[in-house]
């Protein structure tokens, strides 16, 4: 029987501004919104979903992201002008960097919750 990964979930403490972030910086489309508490977006092949926090989290500021996960998103082309892009529009952004024997050009960049991200193009 295949499996197929379809959807990651996020805890996050504010819904909206995630929401509206990926919206604005990546294009992705709603699929599901209940406003404040979930956001199911579209990104390619499978989802992003966004489930605000448990109520015992929810006074606490931002959480430590400590987490080991990082989401990775390809581009056709045009890296350098989205990178210039995101980092003029004040998104936490991280250098270009390439790897031997690795041909993609990539960046890391943050959420406003701290997730961390990572740009791609193949050569």
């Amino acid at each position: 029987m295949p499996i197929a990964m379809s959807r990651l979930m996020l805890y996050v403490h504010d819904v909206e501004l995630l929401k509206s972030f990926y919206q604005t910086h990546f294009g992705f489309g709603v699929a599901e919104h209940i406003e404040g508490e979930w956001a199911v977006l579209n990104a390619g092949a499978m989802e992003i979903a966004f489930h605000r926090v448990g109520e015992p989290y929810r006074e606490l500021e931002h959480h430590s992201n400590s987490s080991n996960a990082k989401m990775v998103f390809s581009v056709e082309s045009g890296l350098l002008a989205l990178r210039e892009k995101l980092v003029s529009a004040g998104v936490q952004m991280r250098g270009l960097k390439r790897y031997d024997g690795f041909p993609q050009l990539m960046c890391d960049g943050e959420d406003p919750e701290g997730n961390v991200f990572q740009l791609c193009q193949a050569d």
